[in-house]
């Protein structure tokens, strides 16, 4: 893992995000994603410098629309926003994952969630 994954995992782990369980590492078909929360369908990447070269990209891409494929939403974001401003983006995996779980965790995870006029970068 690298240093922007495993400060995030230390958020993550054990429910520490609104009681969301979150594997790391996940293997999911040929694919290995960052972060996975199961009962939002969600998988969280840490993008850092070398998700930008050309062939990074194209894989990323390949990856995001397998997993599009089986209802599972990629949610990307950049190593340098964990490392700044953690809140921010902790914010941005609960906003993805309050959109994407189902109606009977969704409250749960919408209680700790940022007001769309309370703030919060997304």
């Amino acid at each position: 893992m690298t240093l922007p994954e495993v400060v995030l995992w230390k958020v993550l782990r054990g429910r520490g995000l609104n009681g969301l369980k979150f594997r790391r590492q996940h293997a999911y078909g040929p694919y290995i994603l960052d972060f996975y929360c199961a009962e939002a369908h969600l998988a969280v990447e840490v993008d850092g410098a070398a998700h930008h070269e050309q062939g990074t990209r194209e894989y990323d891409r390949e990856r995001d629309a397998y997993c599009a494929r089986y209802g599972i939403h990629t949610l990307r974001i950049s190593a340098r926003l964990v490392l700044k401003d953690m809140t921010a983006a902790t914010d941005t995996i609960l906003a993805a994952a309050a959109s994407r779980a189902d109606p009977l965790h969704h409250a749960r995870i919408r209680a700790r969630s940022p007001s769309p006029d309370g703030g919060g970068s997304f």
